[in-house]
């Protein structure tokens, strides 16, 4: 019932920044957490960046204080601004949205990904 597009990732040299987008549509009564986690070559996919349905948010050692996730509600977007990246930062980056349906009088719950966009940095 939800679908999720990002789009935003590309390749950038050490020290660039890339602004990463998800857009989420379909039907659903409410969105909870929305997330962004990465798959590097090789490795089991991890957290990077995620915001609460009340807008907390919290994020991976290597990500802060270069990363800041952001949300709209009314845009049904979500955001995540990186900057000073690193080859490091090379990977998978997948949206991740929490999404509440209410049928028949009973909520259900839903993770819903989308079909990831590749960040690579070059040294």
């Amino acid at each position: 019932q939800v679908h999720v597009v990002e789009s935003g990732g590309g390749l950038v040299q050490t020290g660039g920044s890339l602004r990463l987008s998800c857009a989420y549509s379909g039907t659903f009564s409410g969105i909870g957490s929305m997330g962004w986690y990465r798959q590097a070559p090789g490795k089991q996919r991890e957290l990077v960046a995620i915001i609460s349905g009340d807008y907390r948010t919290t994020y991976s050692d290597s990500a802060k204080g270069r990363f800041t996730i952001s949300r709209n509600n009314d845009e049904k977007v979500g955001v995540l601004q990186m900057n000073s990246l690193t080859p490091e930062d090379t990977g998978l980056y997948s949206c991740r949205i929490v999404a509440m349906v209410v049928a028949l009088g009973r909520t259900s719950v839903h993770e819903c990904w989308g079909q990831g966009n590749q960040v690579t940095v070059s040294s």
